[in-house]
């Protein structure tokens, strides 16, 4: 993979399933909706990587709306009180995602 974005995805992803396993127990739909928001987030990014640029931009821009998704859903299950306070390191990396993505999606929006 040539994006060393993707990496950080992955973990990323581990986060997540932790995560979604804390949310599950008050509300299962959230938490399958963190699962398939962070799913799309890895094979938007992987998918991204290899293809051409106008299609790139499409997979990033993808890519990064469920990066954001994911994010929302963290958000929901905190106001909810499904889960308290997350690690500022995994918010950390969630933002590290979305600001990349979003600085991917707008290079290949300017090249297209």
């Amino acid at each position: 993979m040539v994006l060393r974005i993707y990496e950080v995805v992955l973990a990323m992803a581990g986060d997540a399933a932790g995560i979604a396993e804390q949310i599950e127990r008050r509300d299962s739909d959230l938490a399958r909706q963190l699962r398939r928001a962070m799913q799309s987030v890895a094979l938007n990014t992987a998918e991204g990587a290899g293809n051409t640029a106008g299609h790139k931009r499409q997979r990033y821009q993808t890519a990064l709306g469920s990066a954001r998704e994911v994010l929302a859903c963290i958000h929901v299950a905190q106001a909810m009180r499904y889960i308290g306070t997350v690690d500022a390191r995994v918010l950390d990396r969630i933002d590290h995602v979305i600001a990349t993505l979003g600085r991917l999606v707008y290079r290949y929006r300017r090249a297209s």
